[in-house]
């Protein structure tokens, strides 16, 4: 993507950059890294009894561990990388919980919903093609640098991905029931505990996020269905008779002019689903626009 810089009306263009060794961006992350992608982070080079090492390892808001791999090179294969180490770690989840409590981080572990995210400067026809019998969301990450000290990171496509059992994952039911618990949430199961009101509701204010940007992702997890970018900008939780909508934007940055959102740090919520500091609850349609204009700005902020 091109990125250009005003200055009285003259536009120029700020050229890409190269970062030099690809541990620097390895770390530009590890140390930024909920800034960038809201994951708090927990190790770098994460040793497995195999012998390799997993690059980054965190949890996210939700308490999902969350693998990443970063590519070094056009033939690295980290898709398969990121698995393996994924199924090595549903394997010693003992581990990651003393590591979690270690750095002083309270949350139950949601071992239902582990993430591997890989991160590169590009991806080739093959690791987009990448096909076989599991199914399995990866999220696949694109960042370039540029001039100015510029870092854009956006999703190269979220995708079902199936790797093979044989070479990843063997055959026991302990794993197939793993990963079939994975990625067992849908958007409909979401949908039937809700009134046939609040569903039309949410039909309307799904097409509305939609149509803020054709690279929004909706993921259904256990509790809620997020829509993302990079990073969570909103979070549906579907009630009965109500919406509730955390919005991913920062304690005192919303502008709500109708006093609509609830601030979840005064005083801090713990435990709560979603991402972000504000919660909204939308019962009436005539709501929607408003609530929208809520919305907006986490994407905004969250772009």
């Amino acid at each position: 993507m091109a990125i250009f810089q005003i200055h009285n009306e003259a536009v120029k263009k700020i050229p890409p950059i190269k970062i030099g060794k690809e541990k620097n961006i390895q770390e530009l992350f590890e140390k930024n890294l909920e800034e960038i992608l809201n994951i708090r982070f927990l190790a770098t080079e994460y040793s497995t009894s195999f012998g390799g090492r997993i690059d980054s390892l965190g949890v996210d808001n939700n308490g999902s561990p969350v693998i990443i791999e970063y590519k070094k090179g056009q033939n690295d294969n980290v898709i398969n990388q990121g698995l393996s180490y994924l199924r090595w770690l549903l394997d010693h989840k003992a581990d990651f919980e003393a590591l979690v409590k270690k750095k002083n981080i309270t949350t139950d572990i949601d071992w239902a919903s582990p993430r591997v995210i890989c991160v590169a400067e590009s991806y080739n026809k093959f690791d987009l093609d990448t096909v076989d019998l599991l199914p399995m969301d990866i999220e696949l990450l694109r960042y370039q640098l540029y001039d100015s000290g510029i870092l854009l990171v956006e999703p190269e496509v979220q995708r079902k991905i199936k790797i093979s059992t044989g070479d990843i994952f063997d055959r026991s039911e302990k794993h197939k029931r793993e990963f079939k618990d994975k990625i067992h949430y849908t958007v409909d199961e979401h949908i039937k505990a809700a009134s046939p009101h609040i569903q039309h509701i949410f039909s309307m204010l799904k097409e509305r996020i939609s149509a803020l940007d054709e690279s929004i992702i909706e993921e259904a997890k256990a509790k809620y269905i997020a829509y993302k970018l990079t990073t969570n900008f909103c979070d549906v939780v579907i009630l009965r008779d109500s919406l509730k909508i955390f919005i991913n934007v920062p304690s005192g940055e919303l502008d709500d002019p109708h006093s609509l959102a609830r601030d979840l740090t005064k005083p801090r919520l713990v435990g709560h689903w979603g991402n972000g500091d504000y919660e909204v609850k939308l019962e009436r349609e005539e709501d929607l626009p408003k609530v929208m204009s809520l919305i907006e700005q986490g994407y905004t902020y969250n772009k």
